[in-house]
C-alpha cells in the first residue's frame, strides 16, 4: 500500500501515453472475443475497484426492468456489496427502485463456481445446458423487503455467444497509466448482447409475472470511478422483428488526466457496441475518438454516440442531450453472410421541461454508499446525473444479403431501447 512513496522505478516520460484503450487495440477482424468461462466470474478486485453484474430486461408492456449486484472495494476498508433493483410501470409510469446493502456474501456459493452468487438477501445461479438451444442461464431471486420480491431466469440463446473486444486474457480491457502491464487502473466490459428472461415479480402484494428479451454485462472498473471517466452513454435496443434484433453500444469519456500525451490530454472516447440480426450476432465495434482527430465519416468500423442536439437543463446545471444518435459499422461475423454491416439508431428525447420517456435523473451521490462518497471527492460543485430514458424506436440497418431472411440491403427495425447519459464532472 506504501510501495509508492518508496518506488524506484525509472521515471516517466510525462508526455507518454497513459491510456490504452481497448477500442485501439484490436484489428477489424479481430474485435469479436468469444467469452469465457473466467470472464464471467466474480474477481472481487481489492484497492478501488467496482465490480458488477447486471441484467436489463424488457417486458411485453413495454415496461423494464434492472437486476444489478455491484461489489466496491474501497482501500483497506470491508467490501461493500448492494443489490440494486429497479423497475419501470411503461403504463402507470411508476417507479420502483431498492437498494440493499446485502449480508453474508459468497462466490462461489458452495457446490458452485465463481459464475455465481449468493447472499442473504439475493441468489444468482449460474447453470450451463452446453449443446443446447441455450447453453448458459442464471436464476436471479432475490428478497429486497416485505413488499419487493422477484425471481426471474434469464437464458443465453445458442446463436448469440457472449463477447468482449478482443480474444484472450487481455479482450475487453482498456488501461489507465503509462505500462498496461502495470496499470495505475482499468476498465473491463463482458456482454450477453441478447437475453430472453420469464419471471415473476411479486411489488405490494401483487404477483406480476413477465418475460422479455434483455441483456447482461459483467464490467469492472479497477479504479476510482472519478478517475476513470466524465461521461457515460448507454444504449440498449431489443426487438422480436426479423428473428430477433438488439443493438447495444456503451461508452465513456476520459477525464483530463488520461490521453495519449500524457496528463492534459484526455476527454479520450472509448466505445463498444454489438448487433444482433436475424437472431445471431452479427457484428461487434469498437472505436476511439481521440480529441484531436475527427473521426472519419466512412470508417470500416464505427461504435459512437453523438449528443447531435443539447439543452442547458437546469435541474442538474448540464447541457443534456434532447437528441442522441447512436451508430455502429463492422464487417459481419456470420460466415454465411459476409460484407460490411451499418446501424443508426436515432432517439429524440424532448426538451428539459418536458423529456419523452425519461424515467429519472439519478443523483449518484445520493445513492452511492457513505465510505465511497467519502473516499470519492468529487470536484466541488459537480454533481454526477445519469439520465435514464426508455422510448419506442426505429433502428435502420443496412446488411448484407444472408443475415435476415428475406431481407438486403437497408430495412428498419421496430423496437424499443433504454439509454443513459451521465455526467461525472
Amino acid at each position: 500500500m506504501f510501495s509508492s512513496f518508496f518506488s524506484t522505478a525509472p521515471p516517466v516520460d510525462p508526455n507518454a501515453p497513459n491510456f490504452h484503450p481497448v477500442s485501439s487495440a484490436y484489428q477489424p477482424s479481430e474485435l469479436f472475443g468469444e467469452l469465457e468461462p473466467k470472464d464471467t466470474e466474480w474477481t472481487c478486485p481489492g484497492g478501488f475497484a467496482v465490480e458488477t453484474q447486471i441484467f436489463y430486461q424488457f417486458l411485453e408492456d413495454g415496461s423494464s426492468l434492472m437486476c444489478q449486484v455491484i461489489h466496491s472495494a474501497v482501500g483497506v476498508w470491508y467490501p461493500t456489496i448492494q443489490f440494486t433493483f429497479k423497475y419501470y410501470n411503461a403504463t402507470t409510469k411508476e417507479k420502483t427502485w431498492k437498494s440493499v446493502n446485502v449480508s453474508n456474501f459468497v462466490t462461489p456459493p458452495p457446490g458452485l463456481d465463481k459464475r455465481s452468487s449468493k447472499a442473504d438477501e439475493f441468489s444468482i445461479t449460474y447453470k450451463p445446458k452446453p449443446g443446447s438451444d441455450t447453453p448458459e442461464t442464471y436464476l436471479v431471486t432475490a428478497n429486497l423487503g416485505d413488499d419487493l420480491q422477484i425471481t426471474m431466469e434469464v437464458v443465453r440463446p445458442a446463436s448469440v455467444p457472449g463477447f468482449k473486444v478482443g480474444k484472450g486474457p487481455n479482450g475487453g480491457f482498456s488501461y489507465f497509466g503509462p505500462d498496461p502491464k502495470n496499470a495505475e487502473g482499468y476498465v473491463v466490459h463482458r456482454f450477453w448482447p441478447r437475453t430472453f428472461a420469464t419471471g415473476m415479480l411479486v411489488h405490494k402484494g401483487q404477483a406480476i409475472p413477465f418475460k422479455g428479451p434483455g441483456m447482461f454485462v459483467h464490467a469492472i472498473q479497477g479504479m476510482r470511478p472519478n478517475l476513470v471517466a466524465s461521461r457515460w452513454n448507454f444504449a440498449h435496443f431489443q426487438s422480436e422483428q426479423h428473428g430477433g434484433v438488439s443493438a447495444i453500444q456503451m461508452e465513456f469519456t476520459t477525464t483530463d488526466a488520461y490521453g495519449r500525451k500524457g496528463a492534459g490530454s484526455g476527454f479520450v472516447t472509448v466505445s463498444v457496441g454489438s448487433l444482433v440480426l436475424g437472431g445471431k450476432l452479427a457484428a461487434v465495434t469498437a472505436e476511439t475518438k481521440w480529441p484531436d482527430e475527427e473521426p472519419a465519416a466512412n470508417a470500416g468500423v464505427i461504435s459512437r454516440a453523438v449528443h447531435s442536439k443539447t439543452a442547458h437543463d437546469p435541474d442538474t446545471g448540464y447541457d443534456a442531450p434532447t437528441e442522441i444518435v447512436f451508430r455502429w459499422a463492422a464487417p459481419s461475423i456470420v460466415p454465411d453472410a459476409q460484407g460490411p454491416i451499418d446501424a443508426t439508431l436515432t432517439m429524440d428525447v424532448g426538451q428539459p421541461n418536458a423529456y419523452k420517456g425519461l424515467i429519472e435523473k439519478v443523483d449518484v451521490l445520493a445513492e452511492i454508499p457513505y465510505v465511497i462518497k467519502t473516499m470519492v471527492n468529487y470536484v466541488a460543485g459537480t454533481k454526477p446525473y445519469i439520465y435514464q430514458w426508455i422510448n419506442p424506436a426505429t433502428l435502420h440497418v443496412n446488411v448484407p444479403a444472408g443475415l435476415i431472411p428475406d431481407v438486403s440491403g437497408k430495412t428498419e427495425v421496430e423496437g424499443i431501447v433504454y439509454s443513459e447519459a451521465t455526467f461525472i464532472s
